[in-house]
C-alpha cells in the first residue's frame, strides 16, 4: 500500500496548506472547511496531513487515546497502563456511516457470547486528540450533523441506549471538504469550523505542469519521490513543534485585540466566535513565523481564513465573502 502523497509536495493552494498547518499548531482553532472544484487537492491535502503531524503519547490499551491512565473512561478495561507514541489519528467519517458507527454502541459479540453489556467505541473515540475528516461534508445526513454539533460543542460523546450509559472525551479537529455545486452546508455546522478556504483549479500553465510532474513521480518513481518530500515534511513537522512552544510565550498587545474586534464589527460577523478564532489563528501564524509579538501583519494574513464563512449574505455584493474581508482589512489596516 502506497503512503499518502506528501503534504510538502502539494503545488500551490497556499491558503489551504496554511490553514491546516495553523490547526496543527493550535488545534483549539476549531478545524478547517475546504470548499472548491473537483480535483483541486482537497482530499489529498487532508490525507497528507496525517504524515505531517507530530505523534502523540497514549495509554496502550485505552480506546480513546488518553494520555494518562487516570484520564481513561471508567468503562474501558485498561489491561496495559503503559504509554507509547502513535501517529496523530486522522479518522475518515464516511457519508453513509450509521449513528452507532459514529458514536459507538453495544458490543453485540460480547452480549451474545458472554452475556454482558459492553461498549464498542466508534469513530469519535478513535478521533479523540486527533482529526475527524468528512469528505463531501455538505452531503452529510442531518441526524449525523446534529450529533457532531453536540459533540463539537461539549467535547464529550454521550451514548445512552440498550441499557448503556457511556461517556468519553471526544476532542478533535474537524476537517471537511466539499464541492459547493452539490449543496450548501448547514449554518450551524459551518459555524463550527474555525477556518474556511475556497480552492480553485490553477490557471497558470507552469503550475499545472508541475502538478502533473509530481503526481507522475509519485505514481511511477515512488521511492525516490517519497525520500525527497518526506524530508521536507519532517522539516515542516519540526517547525510545527517549535511553533507550539513559541505560542506559549507569544505576546499579544491590547492594540492587536482592538484590531481583531474592529475587523469583526466592520464585517458584521455574528457573535464573538469570529474574534476568538481570528486571534488564535493570527497567534498560531505568528508562532509559525517564530515571531515573539502579535502584529497587524499576522492578523492580515489570517483574517480571510477565519472570517469569510462568518459573514451575513449580502445579495447586492457580488464580489464574494473573501473579497469583502480583503476590502475591510485594507480599509482598517491599510494596503
Amino acid at each position: 500500500m502506497k503512503q499518502p502523497f506528501p503534504f510538502s509536495a502539494i503545488v500551490g493552494q497556499e491558503d489551504m496548506k496554511r490553514a491546516m498547518v495553523l490547526t496543527a499548531i493550535d488545534p483549539s482553532i476549531g478545524g478547517v472547511l475546504v470548499f472548491g472544484d473537483r480535483g483541486t487537492g482537497k482530499s489529498t491535502a487532508v490525507r497528507a496531513l496525517a504524515g505531517l503531524l507530530p505523534p502523540i503519547s497514549v495509554v496502550r490499551s485505552c480506546p480513546v487515546n488518553s494520555a494518562h491512565p487516570e484520564d481513561c473512561p471508567d468503562w474501558a478495561r485498561i489491561t496495559d497502563p503503559e504509554t507509547h507514541e502513535i501517529p496523530t489519528p486522522v479518522v475518515d467519517l464516511p457519508l453513509g456511516a450509521s449513528e452507532d458507527r459514529v458514536t459507538g454502541a453495544l458490543d453485540i459479540e460480547k452480549a451474545l457470547t458472554q452475556g454482558e453489556k459492553a461498549f464498542q467505541p466508534g469513530l469519535l473515540a478513535q478521533a479523540n486528540r486527533g482529526y475527524l475528516y468528512i469528505d463531501e461534508v455538505n452531503l452529510l445526513e442531518d441526524h449525523i450533523v446534529d450529533l457532531l454539533l453536540d459533540v463539537a460543542q461539549s467535547g464529550v460523546n454521550v451514548v445512552e441506549r440498550e441499557g448503556l450509559s457511556i461517556r468519553h472525551d471526544a476532542r478533535f479537529v474537524l476537517v471537511g471538504s466539499g464541492n459547493p455545486e452539490e449543496g450548501e452546508l448547514r449554518p450551524q455546522l459551518l459555524d463550527r469550523f474555525g477556518l474556511s478556504v475556497d480552492v480553485t483549479s490553477p490557471t497558470d500553465i507552469d503550475e499545472r505542469v508541475e502538478v502533473i510532474k509530481r503526481r507522475d513521480d509519485y505514481e511511477n518513481r515512488h521511492s525516490s519521490f517519497m525520500l525527497r518530500w518526506q524530508a521536507e515534511d519532517a522539516a515542516l513537522r519540526d517547525l510545527i513543534i517549535k511553533a507550539r512552544q513559541t505560542l506559549k510565550e507569544l505576546k499579544t498587545p491590547d492594540a492587536a485585540l482592538r484590531t481583531v474586534a474592529e475587523l469583526c464589527v466592520k464585517l458584521g460577523s455574528d457573535g464573538l466566535r469570529g474574534e476568538l478564532t481570528l486571534l488564535k489563528a493570527a497567534r498560531a501564524y505568528a508562532a509559525f513565523r517564530d515571531d515573539t509579538v502579535l502584529t497587524t501583519g499576522h492578523i492580515r494574513s489570517t483574517a480571510a481564513l477565519a472570517l469569510r464563512h462568518r459573514l451575513r449574505r449580502d445579495p447586492l455584493d457580488e464580489a464574494g465573502s473573501g473579497a469583502r474581508v480583503a476590502r475591510v482589512v485594507a480599509e482598517t489596516l491599510g494596503v
